[in-house]
């Protein structure tokens, strides 16, 4: 489960690096000057992710530790998403970056949607056993 999301880490900070080269002038500045329909799917990932942390966030507020071990994975993912969004306007390959940025968001609602259901099992077996 984690090695999936490690190994998707390290493709993305590989295909950041892969696109790392001297800012060209003119170039897109975001993800809707490349595609608007992925700009609105962005859009959508964005909230839905917000979504889920908050509920992520409620279902361990009893459980720090639980809650900063899942944190370190998505904090991962955010920082990879902004070097990819500053790298978009001097980008030779813009729909490759955008691409990257779409796949980020996609692993990120797969880690958690992951996360929720860890929390709800350690939810559902610390009620288990108070009865």
């Amino acid at each position: 489960m984690w090695s999936s999301a490690a190994a998707s880490i390290v493709v993305l900070s590989g295909i950041f690096w892969l696109l790392a080269v001297k800012p060209r002038k003119g170039g897109p500045t975001d993800i809707a000057d490349v595609n608007p329909a992925i700009a609105q799917r962005e859009v959508r990932f964005a909230g839905i992710i917000e979504e889920k942390r908050d509920s992520l966030q409620a279902l361990t507020e009893h459980q720090p530790e639980l809650l900063k071990k899942f944190s370190t994975d998505l904090q991962k993912l955010d920082a990879d998403y902004e070097k990819l969004k500053k790298e978009l306007p001097g980008s030779p390959n813009p729909g490759l970056v955008v691409r990257a940025m779409v796949r980020n968001r996609e692993i990120q609602l797969g880690i958690l949607n992951q996360q929720l259901l860890i929390a709800n099992q350690v939810n559902g077996t610390k009620k288990e056993n108070r009865l």
